[in-house]
């Protein structure tokens, strides 16, 4: 195998980065999360790899230096501001992490329906008050969980929700390449929005952030939903216009949500969605075990492999769609 030189973009710190040595000796790296560096380095750089703390302006700035880039990796999922870079429109492939989150996030779906369903917020509230506090719970039996966006983390909550007897509906844009799936009762089309939202009585987004799904959910969707239905985001942030969902869960036209990316990440101290009583609020955390960026360098890893010996890339971007 010829020398390759690759330029890790990223946090320096990172522990998953000790694994970079099982590259093997033909490999020359740095890491460095400063543009300066990143620019000085991207033009001998054979491959790109952009990890935990990488900054997209230091990013854009290596990817347009980089005279010789073959291929580039993204640690994370999400690749949209890759798509706003010269890669969309060249022919170098774009590989990033998918699945390596979708059990985490599939969980954690389960357990937000699980905390409206038991009311666990409510049971939490009279254990600390010391009140013997007998109230009906909920059952997600029989229940129906509607999915928008059918990719790995929407099956691997499906997957899930299926165990608990719950009905799968799922939209997709292209409900074709779902044929042959055994675990969503319907796969629906994306023309068919507004009637998942009127049937779900959990609404899941995982959907990538791509122009199509910004604020793909807004009023008029929030008003189609049932009143004790419940909305949980995983996919990215401006896929709901908070600014109607505060309103909704504020005037009750459903039930709660739960959400663990936003608009504007870290959220900002204050934000309303920190004093509302019917909203599950985490830190973008959902997908962070403790091994989950070890998990996906793994797949980093693989995808070398294949690359060195010629086979074809796994999780390839499709830059038609953004990804």
């Amino acid at each position: 195998m010829p020398s390759l030189n690759l330029l890790v973009i990223a946090e320096p710190t990172g522990s998953y980065l000790s694994l970079l040595p099982e590259l093997g000796p033909g490999v020359t790296y740095e890491v460095t999360k400063e543009i300066a560096r990143a620019e000085e380095l991207a033009p001998s750089a054979d491959i790109i790899l952009t990890g935990v703390g990488a900054s997209g302006v230091t990013v854009k700035a290596a990817i347009d230096k980089a005279e010789k880039l073959q291929w580039l990796h993204s640690l994370s999922a999400g690749v949209d501001h890759l798509m706003a870079t010269r890669l969309r429109q060249s022919d170098i492939p774009v590989t990033n992490a998918k699945g390596a989150y979708s059990q985490s996030l599939g969980e954690y779906c389960l357990a937000a329906m699980l905390f409206f369903a038991k009311d666990l917020n409510r049971m939490r509230k009279s254990q600390a008050a010391g009140k013997w506090d007998v109230f009906d719970v909920d059952m997600l039996e029989g229940k129906t969980l509607g999915i928008l966006g059918y990719g790995d983390i929407g099956k691997a909550a499906a997957r899930r929700a299926k165990a608990f007897d719950m009905k799968i509906i799922a939209l997709r844009r292209r409900p074709d390449r779902s044929a042959g799936d055994e675990t969503a009762d319907e796969i629906w089309g994306m023309d068919r929005k507004l009637e998942l939202m009127a049937v779900s009585d959990y609404l899941l987004l995982a959907m990538p952030a791509t122009p199509d799904t910004k604020g793909i959910v807004a009023e008029p969707e929030l008003r189609a939903m049932k009143s004790d239905s419940v909305i949980i985001n995983l996919g990215r942030g401006n896929a709901i216009d908070e600014k109607s969902l505060i309103v909704a869960l504020q005037e009750k036209w459903i039930r709660g949500a739960a959400l663990d990316v936003f608009e504007v990440e870290p959220l900002p101290d204050n934000h309303v969605f920190y004093n509302l009583e019917n909203i599950l609020v985490s830190a973008h955390t959902a997908d962070h075990t403790k091994t989950w960026t070890e998990d996906s360098m793994r797949i980093f890893l693989a995808n070398f492999a294949r690359y060195t010996s010629g086979q074809p890339l796994l999780n390839l971007v499709d830059k038609g769609v953004g990804y």
